[in-house]
C-alpha cells in the first residue's frame, strides 16, 4: 500500500533525475535545460529532480547549481514540485547549498548520506538534522552505499522520519525488502523512492510510491505508464513495459551521467558532453544505447524539433 497522504502526494510516481546540459564551451546550457523540463511536465511528472547524481552535481559551481535551480522553478511555473539536490559530506556546505536552493525557489530538497568521511548513524543523523533546522524546506533523504560507502540504517531513517520535515527517502540499495520491512516503522505520509531503475518496478510491488528515476529522462511517457499500471492494478501490464525498458536502463546505470545524456542526444534534446573527470562514452557503448533506444520504438519516445538534428550528429563524433 502506498504510504504518500494529502501533504506529500505529488512525491511519488516516476520523477527524473534531470542531467545539466553542456554547451560546446562546457558552459551549462540552460535553453537545453528548460527544454528537458518542459519535456517532463508534458509526460505529466509530479516533480522534478536537480543537481543531484545525473546532474553532476559534484562539478557544479554554486552559481551553476543556483542557475539551474532558478531555471527550473521559472520553466514549471507552480506546475510540478522542483527538488534540488543540496547534499554534501560537509554538513556546512550542504546547509549553504539547502539555504541557497531555498532562495533560488526550489520546494523541496534531497540530500544524500555524507560520501568518503564514513561518518557513524549518530553523524548521518546528526547532519541532517542540522541540515533540516537550516531551512523550512521540507528534506528527502538519499540512501545509495554504492556511491556514500555508508548507508543510512533503517532504524536512523526511523528516528529522523518523526520530524515532519523529513518528508521521503530516495532508497537505492536494492534491497527490495525494504519498503515492507519500513512500512511499520515510518509514519504516515513519509514517502519511500526507488532510486535504481532496474528493481523500480519489484520496489513499488513491494509498497514503494515512486521512483527517482534516471531513465524517465528517456522514456517519460513510458514510465509513467508503469506507475499508472501499478496503482491499477495492471501489473502484467507494468511487467511488459518494464521489461521492454530494461535493456536500455541497464545501459544507462552502468555510465550514469554519460550514457544518458547520448541517449537524450541520439533524441535531439542536449549535447553528449559530461563534465570532467567524467568523459564521453566509447564507441562500442554508443552503438549499445542506440540499438536500445531502436528496440523501444520511436513512438514512444519523444524526439527533439528537426531543428536540434545538430545534436544528433553530434552524437556520432
Amino acid at each position: 500500500m502506498m504510504s504518500c497522504d494529502d501533504r506529500t502526494a505529488w512525491l511519488s510516481g516516476y520523477i527524473p533525475d534531470l542531467p545539466t546540459p553542456l554547451n560546446e564551451a562546457g558552459e551549462v546550457d540552460l535553453t537545453a535545460f528548460a527544454r528537458l523540463c518542459e519535456r517532463q511536465i508534458r509526460a505529466g511528472v509530479s516533480a522534478i529532480v536537480v543537481g543531484e547524481t545525473t546532474g553532476e552535481a559534484s562539478t557544479l559551481a554554486p552559481a551553476e547549481h543556483d542557475a539551474i535551480i532558478r531555471a527550473t522553478v521559472e520553466t514549471a511555473r507552480g506546475r510540478v514540485r522542483v527538488i534540488a539536490g543540496t547534499g554534501s559530506n560537509s554538513t556546512s556546505q550542504a546547509i549553504e547549498q539547502t539555504r541557497r536552493a531555498e532562495l533560488a525557489g526550489a520546494d523541496a530538497v534531497l540530500s544524500v548520506v555524507p560520501y568518503y568521511n564514513k561518518p557513524m548513524q549518530a553523524g548521518i543523523a546528526a547532519h541532517f538534522r542540522s541540515i533540516a533546522d537550516s531551512t523550512a524546506l521540507p528534506v528527502i533523504l538519499h540512501d545509495i552505499p554504492a556511491r556514500t560507502v555508508r548507508e543510512l540504517s533503517d532504524t536512523t531513517l526511523a528516528s529522523l522520519s518523526q520530524s515532519p520535515q523529513f518528508i521521503g527517502l530516495r532508497d537505492a540499495t536494492g534491497d527490495l525488502a525494504r519498503p515492507l520491512r519500513l512500512r511499520a516503522m515510518l509514519p504516515s505520509g513519509f514517502c519511500l523512492l526507488s532510486g535504481d531503475d532496474m528493481t523500480a518496478l519489484a520496489f513499488l510491488a513491494s509498497g514503494g510510491d515512486g521512483c527517482i528515476s534516471t531513465i524517465s529522462n528517456v522514456a517519460p511517457e513510458l514510465c509513467q505508464l508503469i506507475y499508472s499500471s501499478v496503482k491499477q492494478g495492471r501489473l502484467q501490464s507494468a511487467r511488459y513495459l518494464q521489461r521492454r525498458l530494461e535493456p536500455l536502463a541497464a545501459l544507462l546505470a552502468m555510465e550514469n551521467p554519460a550514457a544518458v545524456k547520448y541517449a537524450l542526444c541520439l533524441l535531439g534534446f542536449i549535447r553528449p558532453d559530461p563534465r570532467l573527470p567524467l568523459v564521453g562514452l566509447e564507441t562500442s557503448a554508443k552503438a549499445e544505447i542506440a540499438k536500445a533506444i531502436a528496440a523501444i520504438g520511436e513512438d514512444d519516445l519523444d524526439r527533439a524539433a528537426p531543428e536540434e538534428s545538430n545534436l544528433q550528429r553530434s552524437a556520432q563524433i
